[in-house]
């Protein structure tokens, strides 16, 4: 039997992300994934959204997927778009970017930190005890962890084996998602079907199409050709002669978010927690962020640094924001139909959000800007993302996220005098800054005289001229400072 501190099970977006944190933060993490390589199955997920850059900005790591990635102002918004180009956020863009190409990135990261992956097998079977968790693998194996972190999927193992239960809404409609070659051109672009939005439209490599399509009735099991070929005929009144396909996918409009996202030793994140209608883009997006809210908290836990009680707050804060998004994909799913009752409420929400205010709003909602932890009454900055704010410090300048680096808590301060000798775990920097405090949806709010940071780049404690609820702050994000401070560096 191996022994790890935390097994992950599932190594696609959101476990390589969370991986990355926990290793970052060198506790001791490996990965099991049912695939013998990080090779991607057809193009799957498509793009990040601002808030996903920023967190991969606050690792240092923006510029390798940027790099990769084709800007686009916008977010998409039912059938159409809301401009992004005025959010305060230095990322005031969603990224296209196969999935096949997030992983390859996120998974290079990974390989840097030295990560363990467990390839080719899955997790099988899992049962918790007092002091951990004994995982049984597909290839015989038996490994030890003292948590069990479930990023399988919507049909999670982890989940059914940790009893949570997976309430919500059943498919009302099924899509077929495929890639492959065509005999004759195909009717590129988009179509409004009774069901909702399908389309075909060409691939980088410009032979190969990709359709996704709304079947005729809600099916289930794995699709075939024929499948597709029905599916075409429904729409088009023709298969267009389709040979060649490299993916054939089902998915649906279900929508199921886990009852508690953690159970004793065991937690889930991503699609293990929650699974949706992929329109909007939020799934990939939403499961990176759950890593990052998790990572920091399940160190301090595993270093004794913080107690078990902190897991808690994980449930409690990103629970909130699955069952919004849930709520928001099944309101863009209805909208997309092409019934004379959806298309009339699509033609009136789209003259909606061509109002600044409405679209600011919806915008920041899609873009993952606007998300708010309740951690009490306060300043608007309280749970909120901290803006990137260039700073003035005793090092040169240095943006907000860059302090973040490391994934220490950080108290900035500006002009307050904090004696913070005793967590020397937190990072304390003196610094100035120009421009207004802008909050997504919110605009401007009064400036801090100081600010701590938490890793995921959120604000636990805001300060008013004095030191007031601080020290309440950092026993609960921070901690017992009962280990080293890290030597890691980015």
């Amino acid at each position: 039997m191996t022994n790890h501190a935390v097994v992950i099970a599932g190594g696609g977006p959101t476990g390589l992300m969370l991986a990355s944190e926990l290793a970052l933060a060198r506790v001791d993490v490996a990965i099991v994934e049912r695939r013998a390589t990080q090779q991607v199955e057809g193009s799957r997920a498509g793009g990040l959204h601002p808030r996903t850059l920023e967190v991969l900005d606050q690792r240092g790591l923006a510029e390798r997927f940027v790099a990769e990635g084709k800007p686009g102002y916008a977010v998409a918004f039912g059938t159409g778009t809301l401009d992004i180009r005025d959010l305060p956020t230095r990322f005031n863009y969603t990224l296209a970017l196969w999935q096949a190409h997030i992983e390859r990135l996120l998974a290079a990261r990974v390989a840097e930190l030295a990560v363990p992956i467990y390839r080719g097998c899955d997790v099988t079977d899992a049962a918790q005890d007092a002091t951990g968790v004994e995982v049984a693998l597909s290839d015989g194996r038996t490994l030890r962890a003292a948590y069990l972190v479930g990023c399988d999927g919507g049909r999670s193992v982890v989940r059914k084996r940790a009893g949570i239960a997976f309430p919500g809404w059943d498919a009302s409609a099924t899509y077929l998602i495929a890639e492959g070659e065509t005999a004759h051109e195909p009717a590129f672009g988009l179509r409004h079907g009774d069901k909702g939005v399908q389309g075909i439209g060409k691939l980088d490599d410009g032979k190969r199409v990709r359709a996704v399509l709304c079947e005729p009735e809600v099916r289930h099991g794995e699709p075939t050709l024929d499948d597709l070929r029905a599916a075409l005929h429904a729409v088009y009144g023709t298969d267009y002669g389709v040979h060649s396909v490299t993916w054939l996918s089902r998915f649906s409009d279900a929508a199921r978010q886990a009852a508690a996202y953690r159970a004793g030793r065991f937690l889930l994140a991503g699609d293990a927690a929650h699974v949706h209608s992929p329109v909007g883009g939020q799934g990939l997006n939403l499961g990176v962020q759950d890593a990052v809210n998790l990572g920091w908290k399940l160190a301090q836990v595993v270093h004794g640094t913080s107690p078990d009680a902190l897991l808690d707050t994980y449930h409690a804060e990103r629970h909130p924001v699955g069952a919004r998004v849930l709520k928001t994909t099944m309101a863009l799913t209805a909208m997309s139909r092409g019934d004379a009752r959806s298309t009339a409420l699509r033609e009136m929400v789209s003259e909606m959000a061509r109002l600044d205010a409405p679209r600011r709003r919806y915008a920041s909602q899609m873009a993952g800007l606007d998300i708010h932890y309740d951690l009490g009454a306060g300043h608007p900055l309280l749970g909120r993302r901290m803006p990137d704010l260039a700073l003035a410090t005793d090092d040169g300048p240095r943006r907000v996220f860059e302090l973040l680096h490391d994934a220490r808590p950080v108290v900035l301060a500006f002009g307050a005098a904090l004696d913070l000798a005793a967590w020397p775990r937190v990072r304390v920097v003196n610094a100035e800054y120009a421009g207004d405090w802008q909050l997504p949806a919110i605009g401007e709010v009064a400036p801090p005289t100081a600010v701590l940071i938490r890793p995921d780049g959120h604000v636990a404690w805001v300060g008013d001229g004095s030191d007031a609820g601080l020290a309440d702050a950092l026993a609960t994000w921070v901690g017992a400072e009962t280990s080293p401070a890290p030597t890691h560096r980015v």
